[in-house]
């Protein structure tokens, strides 16, 4: 069984005891969150939510924060000695799917 939900403004296909990187979430290390904007429940008997399925939700439990690799934004304008270099490291939160609770 598998399930789409929604975090950060994005979407992601779940699986139980997957590990995955959203964007940063409050919590800490080791505490079990709930992500109850689930979209859609997958398997033999699909479940598509309008626009989000009602009672189901995802536990998690935090594994790790971090920050992302860096990402340089360098602009340069020719012929006129001007450029501005700015980096960027987007913060993370690992989490692991403990459980698909169908509702």
């Amino acid at each position: 069984m598998y399930a789409v939900v929604r975090t950060g403004g994005k979407q992601y296909k779940v699986t139980k005891d997957q590990v995955l990187t959203v964007e940063s979430l409050a919590g800490d290390v080791g505490s079990k969150l709930t992500l109850s904007e689930v979209l859609m429940l997958g398997g033999d008997a699909p479940k598509l939510g309008a626009p989000l399925v009602k009672g189901a939700s995802i536990a998690c439990e935090i594994v790790e924060h971090g920050q992302g690799e860096k990402v340089i934004a360098f602009k340069k304008k020719r012929r006129k000695n001007t450029h501005r270099k700015r980096g960027h490291r987007q913060h993370f939160t690992k989490l692991k799917v403990l459980d698909i609770v169908a509702g």
